[in-house]
């Protein structure tokens, strides 16, 4: 008898079992070895350098890791659907990242951003059909967190509110995910973590994880090194919201970084490494440069995590 090569009425082939929705991408990032950089930056023989390079995640950027974990939580226990439109502040990445999810999912996205951010963040967001409300640039993510609790007061039934700088899945998606590949991509020799601080995310979520499988890795989080020197996607804490998640217990050590630091830092990492990032990823590089050459020419390995690159960034003029 031959078989019947009509395909079902009720399903359609896929060429590919494994690809099913853009939203598998997200995580599994590669770790660069960036050791070569290193020593051409004045890091001693004996110190490894690697990278997360978080921009491989759809949507351009590790916030694409909590953005997902915060809307599959929601929809799980039933505080996001029917229609529902979610809410959310942000700066630029996680906004992205929920627009994007929100095209591939089809639910609303609503979206409070400062004035000032770049044109191609705002132009992004809106390309992936979410509605863009700017609040006033000079109160930076502050002041966007204060319209959107204003927004979602006003029409609390309208709004889901993602929150992600109080929603735990924010750090259990690094916790689970980054953590992990970072253990596993060294083969557990990782003996320093450098992450900055935005939201705190990915430094508690990764951090806490790293800890709990060897307590002798130092966990390094990063800031701007007063109010006034801005890097897009960090605070500085200490005149900032503290975000809810935040765990300060964990760091164990607190650098700083100015921005005319990270900005150097990223140009260098494009015209010497090849790697185009954005500015965070440049004030990380900086830190966890400076880090590694104050260690030992011992097996200390330090790794830290790009969180986006610089093509969101074009417009400011930095790069020219």
């Amino acid at each position: 008898m031959i078989a019947q090569l009509r395909p079902s009425l009720h399903a359609e082939p896929r060429l590919n079992d494994s690809a099913i929705s853009v939203l598998d991408d997200i995580g599994e990032t590669p770790l660069l070895d960036l050791t070569g950089y290193a020593r051409s930056g004045g890091v001693g023989r004996g110190v490894q350098l690697y990278a997360k390079a978080e921009w491989a995640n759809p949507g351009g950027s590790v916030k694409a890791r909590a953005a997902l974990k915060i809307v599959e939580e929601a929809e799980r226990d039933g505080r996001l659907g029917g229609g529902q439109v979610l809410i959310d502040s942000s700066s630029g990445n996680t906004a992205i990242a929920y627009a994007l999810i929100g095209a591939v999912k089809g639910f609303p996205v609503h979206l409070v951003m400062p004035g000032n951010v770049s044109r191609e963040r705002k132009t992004l967001v809106k390309a992936y059909g979410a509605t863009l409300v700017e609040s006033d640039p000079l109160e930076g993510s502050d002041g966007a967190i204060r319209l959107v609790r204003q927004i979602v007061a006003d029409d609390p039934q309208r709004y889901f509110y993602a929150d992600q700088y109080n929603n735990d899945a924010n750090w259990r998606a690094h916790y689970e995910g980054t953590g992990p590949e970072i253990w596993r991509q060294t083969q557990g020799r990782v003996t320093h973590f450098v992450a900055g601080l935005g939201t705190t995310g990915t430094f508690v979520g990764a951090g806490r994880f790293l800890n709990e499988q060897d307590p002798a890795i130092q966990l390094v989080a990063v800031q701007p090194e007063d109010e006034l020197s801005v890097i897009e996607g960090l605070k500085y804490l200490p005149t900032a919201i503290t975000p809810g998640i935040y765990a300060p217990s964990l760091v164990d050590r607190h650098m700083t970084v100015a921005a005319e630091a990270a900005w150097e830092a990223s140009q260098e990492l494009a015209l010497t490494a090849g790697l185009f990032v954005g500015f965070s990823s440049g004030a990380a590089m900086a830190a966890a440069l400076e880090l590694a050459r104050e260690l030992p020419p011992s097996e200390n390995v330090v790794v830290t995590l790009l969180p986006d690159d610089g093509s969101k960034y074009v417009s400011l003029g930095l790069f020219d």
